[in-house]
């Protein structure tokens, strides 16, 4: 049996339900159904939740310290990769684009 464990949610229980109602990316569906269980009272343990979600513990320790530190924007919040850095020069981008409008070259 895993150790109880403390957690304030300050959204209404009424709020969280709205929400999931009409989210429609799986990985906020899943994360708004598990503060909405912890508001009802339907589970009271991490254990519990990980086995309905069918995730690890550990992503829903992680999940949880992340509403802790920074509320539901930060638990909803998708981080992006920055991506590669360019390898072509503004000037030369905007030499292809000019023999592209005009159909000559440089």
């Amino acid at each position: 049996m895993s150790r109880p464990f403390k957690i304030e949610i300050t959204q209404s229980e009424e709020e969280l339900k709205k929400r999931l109602q009409t989210v429609r990316s799986v990985s906020h569906k899943e994360k708004l159904q598990m503060l909405w269980w912890l508001k009802s009272g339907q589970v009271s343990e991490q254990q519990e939740i990980g086995k309905r979600l069918g995730r690890d513990t550990s992503t829903i320790t992680r999940w949880l310290q992340k509403y802790r530190l920074g509320g539901l924007s930060s638990l909803l919040e998708i981080k992006k990769a920055p991506g590669a850095i360019r390898k072509m020069s503004d000037e030369a981008i905007a030499a292809l684009k000019q023999q592209l409008e005009t159909g000559t070259r440089v």
